[in-house]
């Protein structure tokens, strides 16, 4: 068996040094390294056909029968962060160089996340997808942040088709629900899944017309999910009476409790044909076997976020899927800082950073503490951090919402923990940091609102503890606690919009500077307008309000003026805790 050369040999040598995580197999098993040999990737000793090296040189490439399918997901404008895209195009010429034929398809949330995709509103991003050449993609949720003119306008500067089986506008789908490749002699179909979470996740006034009538879709009117458990399998089926040699699910659904009926294993377990589940989402890289509604076995493999990993597939002429799993890099510094490619990608996001590390990288203040979104101690078994901020108090949570409270002088500001992105290292805090802490560009406002109304928007924030939940609300000038052992008596409609809260609460004891809240009596509650005017995330229970204040300030200079102006420059004192100031209790 011959020896890859040239990155992926570096890369195996390199990330073995730096005890980076794992590819793995179709039985879910792991190993520690990028593959040095071709154990793991087939043999490079057939060829039907001639191409040019992707290296650039005029020497044929014999091309041999194998397919190498590579994914990404949840990449958030990571453009230079983990392997970034230089590394991915490394791989992939790498690979073609063999003589693989390669596939590059995205799993979603590629184009939010970060200022560079906030001030080019994702082209910057879609610029770079094709420049790297991918080959088709999905849109996760956060696709739509920048709004649905936006966004569509993206998919026909895209060089690559967007797929999904289950968007749609009026009744008909928005893309085809899936898209055949043919490589290698095989065709090889990719069907695409948008989480019917997207409605609430991304801002629902986005799907609305110029009346304000819902014209969007997710499928995610119907909760028992088998409605898009029919798109899903209608799509299949349609893939392989095309004749489709393998199936692919690219979704963008994920794993934890919030995402049920439309979680990867949902849909797997109600749907038969899928070879391969490659998913996104949750940001997690769980690779796991499991069986289909005809007991056939289907791996579902996820790949992180931020380019910290890059998935892929082997098949084999011969053999058919060979291998699925991941290469992780779980280093500070990104591969292309450690690597030093060379390559189109890495020459472009050189030039496009350099037009924005200037105003990015000025200092606005010092913390002497680490704010945090992950849990200070516990680790992935890849040694990724866990993120806790949509399930727990954090202290930059607790920063975050004094900065909004202080911004407006309201009695009690709260922010969804999924608004808050990344955490602060010890040191110097840049414009930069403040940007990927805040990547929405959302205004603060603030309304007046009953007791009840905000015991009623705790409580659907809390659904979902122990499990994670964007729609998770952190707090300022209040306090709560969350009895995790009663189960959620959130009732969703249709469209997965909080409709009512029926039973016994898990949410009790909350407190308003020290004393009990008043259901009847009216307070003054600031925060984003995502949550508090909008209905971001399914949160309803502002519905009816009164709006004192639309439009205050940005969230980003919010959070600069409160630490530069309030704090004196610096973040310490009240904030050493990563786990917060106790304003947030979870029993059991």
């Amino acid at each position: 068996m011959k020896k890859l050369i040239s990155i992926l040999l570096i890369l195996a040598m390199l990330l073995t040094m730096a005890s980076c995580g794992t590819p793995a197999n179709n039985s879910g098993n792991t190993d520690n390294n990028v593959p040095a040999n071709t154990n793991n990737v087939p043999a490079n000793d057939s060829s039907n056909s001639n191409e040019a090296s992707p290296g650039g040189n005029n020497d044929p490439v014999r091309k041999n029968n194998d397919i190498v399918i590579l994914f990404t997901s949840d990449i958030h404008c990571a453009i230079d962060q983990g392997f970034g895209f230089a590394g991915v195009k490394a791989v992939r010429d790498n690979l073609e160089s063999q003589g693989y034929t390669t596939i590059l398809v995205d799993d979603g949330d590629a184009i939010q996340g970060e200022l560079i995709g906030s001030l080019s509103k994702g082209e910057t991003i879609i610029y770079l997808m094709n420049e790297a050449g991918y080959d088709v993609a999905i849109p996760g949720n956060h696709e739509f942040d920048y709004g649905m003119a936006q966004f569509l306008a993206l998919t026909e500067y895209a060089e690559f088709p967007y797929i999904s089986c289950n968007f749609s506008k009026n009744g008909q789908l928005v893309f085809k629900p899936y898209t055949i490749i043919e490589a290698a002699g095989k065709k090889i179909a990719f069907v695409g899944m948008t989480t019917p979470l997207t409605f609430t996740t991304s801002t629902p006034k986005f799907f609305q017309d110029d009346k304000g009538e819902f014209i969007y879709s997710f499928l995610h009117e119907d909760h028992t999910g088998e409605t898009f458990y029919k798109a899903v399998q209608d799509a299949v089926d349609a893939a392989r009476a095309e004749g489709a040699d393998y199936v692919y699910a690219m979704a963008h659904l994920g794993m934890n409790a919030a995402s049920a009926p439309w979680s990867y294993a949902d849909v797997i377990e109600h749907t038969s044909g899928i070879d391969v589940f490659l998913d996104g989402h949750t940001h997690d890289t769980e690779q796991i076997t499991m069986k289909n509604k005809d007991g056939g076995t289907v791996l579902r493999s996820a790949c992180g976020t931020q380019l910290n990993a890059i998935g892929y597939s082997f098949i084999s002429a011969d053999e058919g899927i060979k291998k699925t799993g991941i290469w992780t890099w779980a280093n500070a510094d990104s591969a292309d800082t450690v690597f030093g490619f060379n390559n189109s990608i890495s020459d472009k996001v050189a030039q496009i950073n350099e037009r924005i590390n200037e105003q990015l990288s000025s200092s606005v203040a010092r913390t002497a503490v680490e704010l945090t979104i992950n849990d200070p101690v516990e680790k992935t078994n890849e040694g990724l951090p866990i993120r806790m901020i949509r399930r727990a108090e954090t202290n930059l949570a607790d920063l975050v919402t004094d900065a909004i409270r202080a911004a407006t002088g309201s009695q009690i500001a709260v922010m969804n923990g999924g608004a808050i992105r990344t955490s602060i290292a010890v040191g110097e805090i840049t414009y930069n940091d403040i940007v990927k802490v805040l990547p929405f560009g959302n205004q603060l406002c603030m309304i007046e609102a009953t007791g009840q109304q905000i015991m009623d928007a705790l409580e659907w924030g809390a659904r979902s503890i122990p499990g994670e939940n964007g729609a998770f609300l952190q707090v300022s000038g209040l306090s709560y606690e969350i009895d995790a052992t009663v189960p959620t008596p959130c009732v969703a409609d249709t469209n997965n919009m909080m409709a009512e809260i029926k039973g016994q609460r898990r949410v009790s004891n909350v407190m308003v500077d020290g004393k009990p809240i008043d259901p009847a009596a009216k307070y003054t509650v600031s925060g984003i307008d995502y949550i508090l005017v909008n209905n971001g995330d399914g949160q309803t229970a502002f519905n009816g309000a009164t709006l004192l204040k639309d439009q205050v300030i940005s969230d980003t200079q919010m959070l600069i003026d409160y630490i530069v102006d309030t704090l004196g420059g610096g973040v310490g004192a009240g904030y050493e805790d990563p786990y917060g100031q106790g304003r947030i209790v979870i029993k059991d």
